[in-house]
């Protein structure tokens, strides 16, 4: 509850910062503190120490899962928040109202994590969804940017429509807008009730970016300025993932077996479009857009798999896959040639963020001894033991190989390419926090248990 109460707050707070405090550095110091209370609070909350402690009963549950992946999301956002807060001053003059948005998605985030209710997880849906419309179309002299705001509003809002659908369908079926429906293996679901989860099937695969409801992404994720993309990316797809999971273990766990081959076909869909149209991108953004469609096919896999290997990749791959994607759109976010060229020797000018982007690309395509491949690892795990998912394994690993080839395009281009024009300016301590980003995704490759343990300890 600390968590859902401070970030509300504090995302009011900093609308009313906006007109009282003026200066930018101010605005920053503010939230960068609240970022810290958040951290704090969530630690609190994993500790059993709740400073709001309202009983919501049958509606919000806080278990050590979804405690634990908010204490990620509250460390991942504030290394977002050091690494690219100052970037954040050049989209537009509203700079403390981003903060707020924020702010408030991370209440959200907290939502869909330990609802309940069908009603949690709508509420916490819009209350990410609506803030996240507002931030693509911050660069509103840019017309991809107002593009991406339109796509992502109108398609965002036909999904929120099916997901209502989806869960009037439920409503009819139970009489319950609870999570946990009583239903055996041998209990035949009703008409109603396959319609209703086939629905939410869909309206959470748009929100997670899987194919084929994926059509949106690239283009918004390209039009919506770099500083804000990796957080829409990252953090909160770790979240919808995570709401996706929980929605599927708890009400449909037991019905496993009659839609895995759904999750099945999909994950597979997902792996082979983002990774085999990623090849042929020529923008490094758009290609890690479509790349990032390819990671969510890996994270489906704890959906398909739904077993405990299942809940700990997806918690290794949310830190993983967020940091290194935050790190490599900070970097994004200060050039002006989002082309494979624009790397052009970069090493040779800038060694130590060239050494930082090649950790975090290594990460992506899963290299030994960086957390995305440890991530990865437990991914395919969860599916072997399973056991029925063979082949979804073996595409996977395949699609992880082509993967290779176009993250491998950017090392390339900045060891191997005549440097152009230096046009990258990063203060020093912009270099040293890649360079402590890079380290811990090195670190949770070779220790994953400094954050699975918490699970059981």
């Amino acid at each position: 509850m600390n968590v859902l109460f401070l970030s509300a707050v504090w995302g009011v707070m900093m609308m009313f910062t906006g007109f009282l405090v003026k200066c930018k550095t101010k605005v920053r110091y503010i939230a960068l503190t609240g970022m810290l209370l958040l951290v704090a609070a969530s630690v609190a909350d994993f500790a059993g120490f709740s400073v709001f402690n309202i009983k919501a009963p049958h509606m919000l549950f806080f278990d050590r899962f979804s405690l634990l992946f908010m204490i990620i999301v509250t460390a991942t956002v504030l290394i977002y928040f050091l690494l690219s807060s100052r970037d954040m001053e050049k989209v537009g003059n509203y700079y403390s109202e981003y903060f707020a948005l924020i702010f408030f998605v991370i209440c959200g985030m907290g939502l869909i994590s330990s609802f309940q209710s069908l009603l949690i997880l709508f509420l916490g849906i819009e209350i990410i969804s609506i803030p996240l419309y507002i931030l693509a179309g911050t660069e509103k002299k840019n017309l991809k940017s107002n593009e991406a705001a339109l796509k992502y509003f109108l398609m965002g809002a036909f999904s929120t429509g099916i997901m209502l659908l989806g869960i009037t369908f439920l409503y009819g079926a139970t009489g319950t807008f609870s999570t946990v429906f009583k239903l055996g293996p041998d209990t035949p679901p009703s008409a109603l009730m396959i319609v209703g989860m086939l629905l939410l099937f869909f309206s959470m695969a748009f929100k997670a970016s899987l194919v084929p409801f994926h059509f949106w992404t690239p283009d918004v994720y390209d039009g919506t300025p770099s500083v804000f993309t990796s957080f829409m990316a990252t953090i909160v797809k770790a979240a919808v993932f995570i709401a996706f999971l929980k929605l599927f273990e708890e009400s449909f766990g037991a019905l496993h077996t009659k839609w895995q081959w759904i999750a099945a076909v999909i994950t597979a869909a997902t792996l082979i479009v983002g990774n085999i149209t990623a090849v042929f991108q020529q923008s490094v953004k758009r290609m890690l857009a479509y790349s990032s469609i390819a990671q969510a096919g890996f994270m489906m896999l704890a959906v398909f798999a739904l077993n405990t290997d299942g809940k700990e990749g997806l918690l290794l791959y949310a830190v993983a896959y967020s940091l290194a994607t935050i790190g490599i759109f900070a970097v994004l976010a200060k050039m002006n040639d989002y082309t494979y060229s624009g790397f052009n020797g970069l090493a040779r000018y800038e060694p130590l963020i060239a050494f930082s982007v090649t950790v975090f690309l290594l990460s992506l395509a899963g290299i030994p001894l960086t957390a995305g491949f440890l991530s990865k690892f437990y991914m395919l795990k969860a599916a072997m033991i399973n056991g029925s998912g063979l082949w979804l394994i073996i595409l996977a690993i395949l699609m992880a190989c082509v993967s290779i080839y176009y993250y491998f395009r950017v090392i390339q281009a900045m060891y191997f390419k005549e440097p152009e024009l230096p046009q990258f300016s990063a203060h020093p301590s912009f270099r040293l926090g890649l360079i402590a980003v890079s380290a811990l995704l090195i670190l949770f490759g070779i220790f994953p248990n400094w954050i699975l343990n918490w699970l059981y300890f």
